[in-house]
């Protein structure tokens, strides 16, 4: 069985097994194909995965005849129309919003899966590339705000007088949160966190922030770990909260997202006008809509001297260390599904079944069901 590697789009340095995977890989006896020049974003050129028995082949070669096609942005559905009948595609096709890519799937009668659906369980957890990709984009976001502001994070006492400390804001205690909140620790700064999940309150103390607690906020047990929709009593309330706790603040990092669904608004352009000028909000969630009223995806706009930056693929800034976890979180899911170097798909498993956008044309995914037949 043939498992090709493809090189990314332009923009994403990332790939999806580095050569210390790719050694498991065929150990698995699995024969492996490496799109030219797919690894130089990771500083992984052509001849380290050579040296151990990869093959390079050109894109259009990999499409037509791999079995197993794995990267991590989305194929394009011309691509897609390349590859074999039985081809298993992999990656995160961003199955919940790219309604237009799963339909495409679904009529072309592919077997994909979506790496982003891999269930929130514990069982998961070591194929879970979000939380993964969260712990990269977290600790990026902090070194980012860090440089654009033009003060010092931590506090300071020199012979020219005290430097206090940097307050930072962050929205959203999840995986990328918490992750921006023990960096801007390490660097010194004074934290303050926000989370609807009381859950997360804890978590937030533990790592030396204080928790902004707004009272009312509705939770779900089986909403996997994620936040869920609030009332618009709520929301009101929310705003009020942030945007006294903003005008304190020198940096903003937005994390807030719910899964198939636009990000929730928390930062509210009165808030962003009524900010210090030189100070800086961090949009992580600004690819699905955005959690600032202003932020607009990959850019980087000034309003009144704050500096809202909307980003959505920080992962690619660190490639090296997020493709290694990246490689690791398919590693392990790739185990539930090659058995004796041949492809042994089991439904009944829950996150084979759970991250399956659909095979041979029918959906399979709970989640994408539900989206298909809301």
């Amino acid at each position: 069985m043939i498992i090709g590697i493809l090189k990314e789009p332009t923009g994403e340095a990332r790939v999806a097994f580095l050569p210390e995977a790719v050694k498991t890989l065929l150990d698995w006896k699995l024969e492996v194909w490496l799109e030219t020049g797919a690894g130089l974003g990771a500083f992984c050129p052509d001849e380290l995965y050579t040296s151990l028995g990869v093959s390079i082949k050109s894109r259009e070669e990999l499409l037509q005849q791999a079995d197993l096609i794995c990267g991590i942005q989305p194929i394009a559905k011309e691509e897609i129309a390349q590859t074999k009948t039985d081809s298993v595609l992999f990656g995160q096709m961003d199955a919940l919003f790219n309604d237009a890519l799963t339909g495409y799937l679904l009529q072309a009668k592919k077997t994909a899966f979506s790496m982003e659906l891999v269930p929130r369980t514990t069982r998961a957890q070591s194929m879970d590339v979000l939380s993964s990709m969260a712990t990269v984009i977290g600790y990026k976001a902090v070194l980012l705000a860090a440089n654009m502001l033009p003060r010092f994070f931590p506090m300071f006492m020199t012979a020219a007088g005290s430097i206090t400390p940097a307050r930072i804001l962050i929205l959203g205690a999840g995986v990328a949160g918490l992750q921006a909140i023990a960096t801007a620790r390490r660097l010194g700064a004074n934290v303050f966190a926000f989370d609807v999940r009381q859950a997360a309150k804890e978590e937030v103390l533990s790592l030396g922030a204080k928790f902004v607690d707004v009272e009312g906020a509705t939770e779900d047990k089986g909403a996997g770990g994620y936040a869920v929709e609030q009332s618009e009593a709520y929301l009101q309330k929310q705003k009020d909260t942030i945007h006294e706790y903003a005008l304190k603040s020198d940096i903003i990092i937005t994390t807030a997202q719910i899964p198939g669904r636009k990000a929730p608004q928390l930062v509210e352009e009165r808030t962003v006008r009524a900010m210090k000028p030189g100070s800086v909000i961090i949009d992580l969630a600004a690819s699905s809509g955005g959690n600032c009223a202003l932020s607009q995806p990959d850019q980087t706009i000034d309003v009144e001297g704050v500096r809202i930056v909307g980003v959505s693929n920080l992962a690619a800034d660190m490639p090296q260390d997020a493709s290694k976890m990246y490689g690791k979180n398919y590693l392990n899911f790739l185990k539930l599904i090659i058995k004796d170097g041949e492809l042994n798909l089991n439904f009944e498993d829950d996150i084979v079944q759970g991250t399956c956008v659909c095979h041979q044309g029918e959906a399979i995914s709970p989640r994408i069901i539900q989206r298909l037949n809301p």
